[in-house]
C-alpha cells in the first residue's frame, strides 16, 4: 500500500504528519472551504498581492502561515495549515522548512514552490517525489575541489 502521508519537517526534525487515508470531520472540511473562500479574495506573497492565486500560490501562502505558526508554537494553527496542504496538494509528500523568527523580504519561486527569505531566515521546500523515509535513506554526494599538485 502506498504511503499516503504528508510530513512537515521543521529544522530537520519531523514535527507534523497528515494521513490522507483518515477521513476529515465535517467541521475541518468546512474550515478548509472557508480558507479557500478567503483566498479567493486574493493573497499577499512577499511584496506582491495576487488577486487570483493559483493552487501553487495558495500552497506557498499556507506553507508560510504554517511556518509562522510553528515559530509561534501555535500548534492548532499549524495542524490546520498542514491539513489544508495535505488535502489540497495530494501529490505533496514533504514540506521541509528551516528558519528562525525574523523579518526579511520573501523570494518566491513559482517553478518549484520554494519560498526563501532573502536574509536566509526562512526556507520552505515542497517535495513531491519521495517520502521522508526515502529521504532518510539517501546518501549525500559531496564534491571536493582537487588540490593542485605541488611543483618540485
Amino acid at each position: 500500500m502506498q504511503d499516503n502521508k504528508l510530513l512537515v519537517i521543521f529544522n530537520k526534525e519531523p514535527v507534523l504528519e497528515f494521513d490522507r487515508n483518515k477521513p476529515l470531520p465535517g467541521k475541518q472540511r468546512q474550515y478548509l472551504d472557508r480558507m479557500d473562500e478567503r483566498m479567493n479574495q486574493g493573497i499577499q506573497l512577499g511584496d506582491t498581492f495576487i488577486e487570483n492565486p493559483n493552487p501553487l500560490q495558495r500552497a506557498q501562502f499556507v506553507a508560510n502561515s504554517l511556518v509562522n505558526a510553528l515559530l509561534k508554537q501555535d500548534f492548532n494553527q499549524a495542524i490546520a495549515m498542514c491539513t489544508f496542504l495535505g488535502k489540497r496538494m495530494p501529490e505533496l509528500q514533504q514540506i521541509q522548512c528551516e528558519g528562525t523568527e525574523g523579518k526579511g523580504a520573501k523570494d518566491s519561486s513559482e517553478k518549484d514552490g520554494t519560498e526563501k527569505e532573502k536574509d536566509g531566515g526562512i526556507s520552505i521546500e515542497f517535495i513531491y517525489d519521495r517520502s521522508y523515509e526515502q529521504s532518510q535513506q539517501e546518501q549525500p554526494i559531496q564534491f571536493y575541489k582537487p588540490e593542485k599538485p605541488s611543483e618540485h
